[in-house]
């Protein structure tokens, strides 16, 4: 596996381990962390012993606090703003259309851009103190990494545009309430047991199984037309019959009717 800056890139058995390692910042989304996120995606697309991604950051207090200020108050000029938006899709794009599913761990807050990526991903498990808002109009701009589109996809225009508008920071249950996150840590679980418990089902499936209901849920997401949708399930389904799990399966469901006869 490639040599990362900014972040611990792992393959725990069977699932994608990518954290934000910059604690002391607040795991701010420079380029370089973008980058580095678009090619730790990318380099592990093809790895066919997975089941699932997660994306997380490092320490208790930020998942991503959203783009590095520092960095970004120089791009003053609408090629340099241009330039940002392309690159910053593209690395969100990476983590979007990864073909299995992806879990945003947020161990702390989740903000600007870092509440982008979050909603990048599939899924969204939450420690219970953390937190995710849409500030971006604190700054008077607006969603800047393709995330206006995903939070529209995930909660519907009229919610969506309420969220953007009020720029709250939303703790985790009030966010699971709305459906912009779908499980909270219990009282005195962690947030790992809690990932763990969310991707248990994931762990049940075969790869290629959940590599082609991700291909269907992508289908919609990208808002594909109903002919396009159609032929990434006929795809899907022709490569998973095929496989020898499906007739082992089948063998396993037969050989019990027969018994049972």
């Amino acid at each position: 596996m490639s040599e990362y800056r900014y972040l611990r890139v792992e393959r725990l058995d069977d699932v994608l381990r990518v954290t934000i390692d910059r604690p002391a910042q607040r795991n701010p989304l420079s380029t370089e962390v973008l980058g580095e996120l678009r090619r730790a995606f990318t380099e592990s697309a093809d790895d066919r012993g997975l089941r699932a991604a997660v994306v997380t950051g490092a320490g208790e207090k930020s998942f991503a606090a959203g783009g590095d200020l520092k960095e970004f108050d120089k791009l003053r000029s609408t090629d340099d703003a241009e330039r940002l938006w392309s690159h910053a899709n593209e690395a969100l794009r990476a983590v979007r259309e990864f073909p299995l599913p992806v879990v945003a761990a947020l161990n702390g807050v989740a903000l600007g851009g870092g509440a982008e990526l979050a909603v990048a991903c599939d899924f969204r498990v939450a420690a219970r103190h953390a937190a995710i808002g849409f500030v971006q109009g604190r700054l008077n701009i607006c969603t800047g990494f393709g995330g206006g589109a995903d939070l529209v996809a995930l909660v519907g225009g009229r919610r969506a545009l309420s969220i953007l508008v009020g720029a709250e920071t939303m703790p985790a249950e009030k966010a699971q309430a709305i459906g912009l996150v779908d499980d909270v840590a219990a009282d005195g679980e962690s947030l790992d047991a809690c990932v763990e418990r969310f991707l248990a089902p994931m762990r049940a499936q075969a790869p290629q199984v959940l590599r082609a209901f991700k291909a269907i849920a992508l289908g919609d997401r990208l808002m594909h037309t109903r002919a396009q949708r159609e032929q990434r399930e006929r795809e899907a389904f022709v490569a998973t019959w095929i496989h020898p799990d499906h007739w082992q399966a089948s063998d396993r469901f037969l050989s019990r009717s027969r018994g049972s006869a």
